[in-house]
């Protein structure tokens, strides 16, 4: 009895510091719920009599039970923060962009060490940004955007060595700002819209100090004119000095064509291109020898992908780094050198972890090119249906978290950048995978930017048959409705993980279109004849089936009926999916009832050409 007495208390002293340390940050979030205004009751699952705030909605932990992530951007909340959110050590996202909340950003938060995702723009934040921030060592990310924050910039926040993207625009700051440190490289985009900010960053110089001038423009030297009389002589010299420069020349050249034959062609034999001395914010910027050595010589062995806009390359730079290099091709920058510029910088300010990062760029006269991370795991739909038999299949969790980490990354690129980006084409090959099976989407700002009030009309449907959304097809008019077309049919694929359009389907009389196959079992009732084979029956029938919900809604022939990706986001979390599903079935029944179905397009690549009948699937139990 004695010892068991011992190993109980052995037992309560390895437990005692995990729950005390819940206990404390549950304690700190439930003081963060109380304060706030929630109407639409998202903070409802943190309730104070659960000790461990790990089952909370909203709250992520890592496997010792400690809170490292707390996400409620676009909640409608109002109200204050909390000093109280010092306490949670592990912290590394805290996510409260676009809210409405109030009041000054608590000093506490300097106290968040871990933390590498501060955002918190879009808010009604007031007073001056913190100096304690400065001691988040490990912060990648701040964006205080478009709130009214005032004072100066503190100089403390130089110092963060990893700070990779700030954004401090649309506030009331004033004063200098920082051009030492880690706020170097920063452009103008991180600071804009603040009146009263100066320093040469901003073209608004401080007081007391000199106005700024721009460089000289180059003018190139006047031709040296010859007079006639020298005009045989110069030419007869200019002959001599060319024959003595080919002569001397001969070995070089013999070793370059020498070094050409050699396996291992390192391009020193490659006429260097002039890169313009351009820098876009902390993107780095390649030379094109450095790329091509990367790739060796853009070899089609190492070829990663063919997309519409290019080719990508496997590449390994000096220091072992793996990237992946797209070679877009000529078309893709119509505009020059100046709008390449524009929508690299664009594109590099769209971070979120389940965006790919842009980590830099090679320009030069001829070439235009993006260097991104090296996704080990590549994209779904390779693991879906090309991966090697050593390799296991997708599980059911798995597929889950692609679902919502891809949707939140298209829901930052359409509610969050500034103008919005439009994917135009989402599909199972352009989500990747990183080394934790983390949903990161890629090919994204490619396309042109969109501004936020209009609609982008191209000459040409850029997209994948089978995921574009048919009024794209028909109209060429795309908006954020059409990725969520295309983000529906990639639900599909990763349910059923087939191909959104195959011939090889019209063998067994099936559709070739899988939102057509999909739509007809449902109607047939055979649910279970959808679901990918590698899954078995390792899933949960109630998770199938309020997926396959979200991918419909998603898919309506109506641009208008389809709901937002932020609203997608929130039915997978569990919020909300029940009573749009409700919804969309009185209409379906509505539809049949009084013949009001839309008309089909005889086209069987353009459209859907099956109803649903409203009772196939059940609503969330």
């Amino acid at each position: 009895m004695e010892t068991i007495h011992v190993a109980f208390i052995l037992l309560s002293l390895i437990f005692l510091p995990n729950h005390a340390s819940a206990n404390l940050e549950g304690d700190a979030l439930h003081t963060l719920r109380v304060t706030l205004v929630d109407p639409n009751n998202v903070l409802q699952s943190w309730d104070p009599t659960l000790v461990n705030p790990c089952t909370w909605f909203h709250v992520t932990c890592n496997n010792e039970n400690s809170v490292i992530r707390v996400d409620l951007g676009n909640a409608e909340l109002s109200g204050h923060l909390v000093p109280e959110l010092g306490v949670l050590k592990n912290l590394q996202y805290l996510e409260l962009y676009s809210n409405n909340i109030t009041g000054p950003i608590p000093s506490n938060l300097g106290n968040l060490t871990n933390l590498v995702s501060l955002d918190l723009y879009l808010n009604s934040f007031t007073g001056p940004i913190p100096e304690s921030l400065g001691k988040l060592s490990k912060l990648r990310f701040l964006r205080l955007n478009n709130n009214t924050l005032t004072g100066s910039i503190p100089m403390s926040l130089t110092n963060i060595t990893t700070l990779q993207v700030l954004d401090l625009s649309n506030n009331q700051l004033s004063g200098s700002v920082p051009d030492n440190g880690s706020f170097s490289l920063f452009t103008p985009i991180s600071f804009a819209n603040n009146l009263d900010l100066c320093g040469p960053v901003t073209s608004h110089p401080c007081p007391g100090s000199p106005p700024f001038s721009p460089p000289p423009p180059f003018i190139p030297p006047p031709p040296v004119s010859t007079p006639s009389g020298y005009g045989i002589t110069g030419a007869i010299a200019g002959g001599v000095a060319a024959g003595a420069a080919l002569l001397f020349a001969a070995p070089a050249i013999a070793f370059a064509w020498w070094r050409r034959r050699k396996p291992h062609d390192i391009f020193f034999d490659v006429p260097a291109e002039e890169d313009p001395e351009v820098h876009l914010g902390q993107l780095k910027r390649f030379s094109l020898r450095e790329l091509q050595v990367a790739s060796d010589g853009f070899s089609n062995k190492n070829i990663l992908g063919r997309g519409g806009f290019g080719k990508v390359y496997k590449g390994r730079l000096a220091d072992g780094t793996l990237v992946a290099v797209k070679r877009l091709k000529e078309e893709r920058t119509p505009g020059g050198e100046l709008q390449f510029q524009t929508e690299v910088e664009m594109i590099s300010m769209a971070v979120h972890r389940n965006l790919l990062r842009l980590r830099g760029f090679c320009m030069t006269p001829t070439e235009r090119l993006l260097v991104y991370p090296y996704m080990a795991n590549g994209s779904v739909a390779s693991c879906l249906r090309e991966r090697p038999p050593s390799q296991p299949p997708l599980d059911w969790p798995t597929r889950k978290r692609i679902a919502l980490g891809s949707a939140r990354g298209l829901s930052y690129l359409h509610d969050h950048c500034d103008p919005k980006i439009i994917h135009r084409d989402v599909k199972a090959a352009n989500i990747l995978l990183d080394e934790d099976f983390e949903a990161v989407v890629g090919d994204f700002g490619l396309a042109k930017l969109m501004d936020y009030k209009d609609t982008h009309v191209t000459t040409a449907v850029r997209g994948t048959i089978g995921h574009i959304a048919p009024e794209y097809l028909s109209t060429g008019k795309s908006s954020e409705k059409t990725d969520v077309f295309g983000y529906g049919i990639m639900l599909l694929e990763l349910i059923t993980g087939q191909r959104a359009f195959d011939l090889a389907r019209l063998a067994n009389d099936d559709d070739v279109m899988l939102l057509d196959w999909v739509k007809g079992l449902l109607k047939e009732k055979k649910l279970e004849m959808l679901v990918d084979p590698d899954l078995q029956t390792n899933y949960e029938e109630r998770e199938l089936e309020q997926v396959i919900q979200v991918a419909l809604l998603c898919t309506q022939g109506s641009p208008m009926e389809r709901p937002k990706m932020s609203e997608v986001v929130r039915m997978l979390e569990g919020d909300g999916l029940a009573e749009r599903w409700d919804e969309w079935q009185k209409v379906e029944i509505l539809r049949e009832d009084v013949d009001l179905s839309p008309n089909l397009h005889s086209d069987w690549i353009v459209d859907s050409t099956y109803n649903l009948h409203a009772v196939e699937l059940s609503g969330p139990r």
